[in-house]
Parts: structure tokens; C-alpha cells; sequence
């Protein structure tokens, strides 16, 4: 029965990596799978171990046995879903009082290398902030405005997706691999930040400083003076400044209460989400505001507009990969894989590679399963930096690279002959520059 749980995992696996193709939401396999592994482990009557590796005691039913392993696992799975839920709340109220028009009035360049560079730290610190969807999303809604050109914008949108992903990286709320070892006590917040800050800029200025001297770099945007008037007129809210900093400040409070108060990260989203919305309940955001409006700009709206089936996705994948884990398949992996690749950096190193197949989340959950090293030991730094990164190298391979092939329609392939080798160099250089600094710090 465990070889049917594997089978089964597999299949939904590579459904969810060609969902493309299949025309088929990465969703629905996704749930189908999660329940399907643990209906042919209550089925078989499989043998489990707990998060400690503990087996079944004697005397003990079965079923209540799988029930107690069930509620632990949904327990750390809704961790992660709740902090989620609220960030992406809290992500989409500022949008609805158009609080990131506040930063994109800033930007009125039509030099190439200045708008490549503007964009690009612009990227790297707001999905250190929000995450990398999020501001992959404003920076592609950005660029629309200040890059009219189909065929130049594509080259900015897919240098702010490596920014993007290098900005998650080091951060515990920039990514959902990050919040997730940050959640499961793998990394703290002062410890993801002192060790991968420095890789993670050098991930991004790498390919940033080498595109920029690319033909594609070169010269002036192809841009109207009326375009980019209208850009800078864009029409702001009175509510736009309180909710940006409302909002923002909300998101960077969650790592310090976690620290002040030693509660798990949710309830600090659940306080920040909490006086964010309440702030929205009383704030006017035009001059003729009236109740009728009050909808368009409330939470129960930002509530509807956020993405609940990614949401279901890492439902699925976190209860179908909590399932091998139980069983221990993840563990037999780990010790396979450190007898047959003895160095565990190369061993991190092909993760990151990996994830820019295959979604990275499933990848860091299988990692924490299968090791057990302490708290922001090496290998967990390690392991947000290749998975946060790794991903920026085909254009499938993080939910910001996802985002950005919707909104732009990037062709597969030109990314994968004109980015992909930016996004490399750039992981390697960080990924050396980790390496070698933690030998220096430890």
C-alpha cells in the first residue's frame, strides 16, 4: 500500500507540473491527491510514526492513532493557511485604496538602465515587505504604464521577477517557503535576515548589473510625454497614504510580536489583519464618500479578490506531503540522498535547481520532513535561499514568474533564451556568496 501512496502522489505531481498543458487547475489535483493518500493509508491500515518519528504505541487503535497524527498535521497546515489568508487580505486592501499609487507617482524616468535599476530594488524590498505575487503584480501594473512598448516591457517584467524572488528570499513574510520554515521554528526572523540579505542582493544585482549592459537596456524607453503624464496623474485616495503604511507597518509588526511575544506567526497576522481592517471600516477615501460606496473599498471586498484556490493548492500539497512523512518515506529519502550526494550544499543546490520545475512549496515541505536540524542551523538558511531563488529560472518556476507569464503572456521559450541564464549567474553568485560567508560568520 505505501508503493499506492507513492504511485498516487506522483500522479497528482505531475498533473500539478503540466496544469498548462492539461488546461487543468494545479488545484484540483492537488486536493484529489491530499486525500487520496491518506484514504489508501487509512485503507491499508499503513504503518505511521509521529513528527517525532515515534511509531504506534501498543494497545493503541489504529484509527485513533491516524486521527491524532490527522489533527497535528491540519493544525500546522492551517498555521501557514491562516498567515496567508491575512497577508493577502491585507495586500489587497492597500490595492483597493490604491495605496501602491503612492510609490509608482515616485518613478519618471525614461532612461532604460535608471527604469531597470528603479525597478528592480523597487522589487527586491516590497516583496520583502508584501511577498513576491504581490509585487510582481504592482511592478507588471507599473510597467503597463511606464512601458507602452510590448516587446521592451518584457525584459523589465522579467528582471522584476528575479527581483522579486531574491527580495522573498530573506525575508520571513517575502514567500511562502520562507513563512513556512519561519512558521515550522526551521528559521527565525533575525537569522533568515542576517544570513541571506547579503546573498539575496547578490542575486539580484548580478543579473540586473549584466542585463544592464544588454542591447535591450540601451537608450530611451519608447514612450510618450503624454503617457507618462498620465501615469504621474494618476488619480489618488485620500485613504491611499494611511492604508499603504497602515498596511505595510501591519505585515513588518508580525515578525516583532512574534518575537516579544513568542506566539506563533498567525496571531500576529490576526492582529495586524485585525487593525488594518479596522482602520478601513472608518476611513473616507473620497470627498463625496458616501455608505453606498463604502462596499467597493471594504475588507469583505479585499476578502472576495484574494486567491483562494492558491490557498486550496497548499492545502493539498502540504496534507498529501505530511502523508509521506507519516509514513516515512521523506526520511529513507533524506538518508538515500546523503549517502549517494555527500556534500549537502550541492545536495540544497540541486533543490533550488529543481524548483524551477517544480513548485517550490512541495519541495521545502518534503525538505522539512526529511530533515530535523535545529533552528536556523545551515542548512534551513540554505534551503529559503536556493527555493526562494531557484525558481526565477524558467518562468514557471515561482508563483511570481506564474503571475507575470499570465498578465504578459511570456512566451516560454524566449524566457527560457533570454532570462534563464540571468536568473543562473544570479543564483550561483548568491548561493557561493551564502556559502562563503557563513564560513566566515560561523
Amino acid at each position: 500500500m505505501i508503493t499506492a501512496v507513492i504511485l498516487a502522489f506522483i500522479i497528482g505531481y505531475v498533473a500539478i507540473v503540466f496544469e498548462h498543458p492539461l488546461h487543468l487547475d494545479k488545484t484540483v489535483p492537488a486536493l484529489i491527491m491530499g486525500a487520496v493518500c491518506w484514504a489508501l493509508i487509512s485503507i491499508g491500515h499503513v504503518d505511521l510514526v509521529d513528527h517525532h518519528g515515534h511509531a504506534m504505541p501498543e494497545g493503541t487503535d489504529y484509527n485513533d492513532w491516524m486521527s491524532s497524527l490527522l489533527i497535528h498535521h491540519i493544525g500546522k497546515v492551517a498555521e501557514i493557511l491562516i498567515f496567508l489568508i491575512g497577508a493577502m487580505t491585507i495586500v489587497e486592501l492597500i490595492d483597493l485604496h490604491k495605496g501602491f499609487a503612492v510609490i509608482t507617482k515616485k518613478i519618471s524616468t525614461t532612461s532604460k538602465t535608471k527604469m531597470l535599476w528603479m525597478i528592480a530594488i523597487l522589487g527586491f524590498f516590497l516583496s520583502a515587505t508584501l511577498d513576491n505575487l504581490a509585487s510582481t503584480i504592482v511592478l507588471v501594473s507599473l510597467l503597463r504604464r511606464l512601458v507602452p512598448d510590448k516587446v521592451e516591457r518584457l525584459w523589465f517584467v522579467s528582471l522584476a521577477v528575479i527581483a522579486a524572488n531574491a527580495g522573498g528570499a530573506w525575508s520571513p513574510i517575502g514567500d511562502v517557503t520562507t513563512t513556512m520554515l519561519w512558521i515550522g521554528d526551521r528559521v527565525s526572523t533575525m537569522g533568515l535576515v542576517t544570513n541571506l540579505v547579503i546573498p539575496s542582493i547578490v542575486c539580484m544585482v548580478v543579473p540586473v548589473f549584466i542585463a544592464s549592459m544588454l542591447k535591450p537596456f540601451k537608450g530611451k524607453i519608447t514612450i510618450s510625454e503624454s503617457v507618462l503624464q498620465s501615469a504621474q496623474d494618476e488619480k489618488k485616495l485620500r485613504s491611499s497614504n494611511i492604508m499603504l503604511f497602515a498596511g505595510i507597518a501591519g505585515l513588518v509588526f508580525v515578525p516583532i510580536f512574534k518575537t516579544i511575544t513568542h506566539m506563533p506567526p498567525y496571531v500576529g497576522m490576526m492582529l495586524s489583519l485585525g487593525v488594518v481592517w479596522l482602520i478601513s471600516e472608518y476611513i473616507h477615501p473620497e470627498e463625496d464618500f458616501s455608505d453606498e460606496k463604502k462596499h467597493l473599498y471594504s475588507a469583505h471586498n479585499a476578502l472576495s479578490r484574494i486567491e483562494m484556490s492558491s490557498i486550496l493548492f497548499f492545502l493539498g500539497i502540504l496534507f498529501s506531503v505530511a502523508a509521506l512523512e507519516s509514513m516515512g518515506v521523506l526520511a529513507d529519502l533524506a538518508a538515500w540522498m546523503d549517502r549517494s550526494i555527500p556534500n549537502q550544499d550541492i545536495t540544497i543546490m540541486l533543490l533550488g535547481i529543481a524548483s524551477a520545475l517544480i513548485d517550490n512549496v512541495p519541495l521545502v515541505a518534503a525538505s522539512m520532513g526529511m530533515y530535523h536540524e535545529a533552528l536556523d542551523a545551515k542548512l534551513w538558511h540554505f534551503v529559503a535561499y536556493c527555493a526562494g531563488t531557484g525558481g526565477s529560472m524558467l518562468i514557471i518556476g515561482s508563483a511570481a514568474g506564474v503571475a507575470a507569464m499570465g498578465m504578459e503572456r511570456i512566451d516560454f521559450i524566449w524566457y527560457l533564451k533570454k532570462i534563464a541564464w540571468l536568473a543562473f549567474v544570479g543564483f550561483l553568485a548568491g548561493a557561493i556568496t551564502f556559502l562563503v560567508m557563513y564560513d566566515i560568520i560561523h
